[in-house]
């Protein structure tokens, strides 16, 4: 599954514009379901300002730890605290109620370098992700 409104990165972080500056960030199904059973997962605090490209947190699976990527650089303006609590919620619905935080964009712009929806399925497929 993949939002068509999202762009995404080669890392599996998407990113869909929200109101303006404001976009909301989260992990693929495709990284979702790679990563299998989650058990625990780190988020950053409101206010937290983020590098496109650094690392803005932590998921651990049963299979392994890997860290999150900021797509778009700017202030967290909102975390989806009950993820950490209830990671099922990723694989239930990782573009809806799985989101991971939103951002207000530092550099917008950033957003049109990531992939489009069409760009990731084609990366998944020649690339095995």
């Amino acid at each position: 599954m993949i939002d068509p409104e999202a762009r995404y990165l080669r890392t599996h972080e998407w990113a869909r514009r929200e109101d303006g500056d404001v976009f909301t960030i989260g992990l693929s199904s495709y990284a979702i379901d790679q990563l299998g059973d989650i058990v625990f997962m780190e988020l950053p605090q409101e206010g937290d300002t983020l590098d496109q490209g650094g690392s803005f947190g932590v998921v651990e699976s049963v299979k392994a730890a890997s860290d999150l990527y900021a797509p778009i650089g700017g202030e967290v303006v909102e975390v989806n605290e009950a993820v950490p609590e209830n990671p099922d919620m990723l694989k239930e619905d990782p573009y809806e109620e799985g989101w991971l935080i939103k951002i207000k964009a530092s550099n917008p712009e950033e957003f049109e370098e990531m992939m489009d929806a069409g760009e990731y399925k084609h990366f998944l497929e020649t690339e095995g992700g």
